[in-house]
């Protein structure tokens, strides 16, 4: 994938809007996928996983690749 803006990003930042971490998994970022999956879902509990499901789309949204 490109850097910020692209295509990919759009696409990672939809798939992050439906399930928390999928678009930085689309990404290849697999750590940091689990660690928003698994934060968004504990803090669902507590009535603030919206703010780490809207972290999760605005990362995938802006990441850009290390030397890009």
């Amino acid at each position: 994938m490109s850097g910020k803006g692209s295509t990919g990003n759009v696409i990672a930042a939809l798939c992050s809007f439906f399930i928390p971490g999928l678009g930085q998994l689309l990404q290849g970022r697999v750590l940091m996928a689990a660690f928003q999956f698994v934060l968004a879902g504990v803090l669902w509990f507590f009535l603030v996983g919206w703010a780490v499901h809207l972290w999760s789309i605005i990362d995938a949204a802006i990441w850009k690749p290390k030397g890009a």
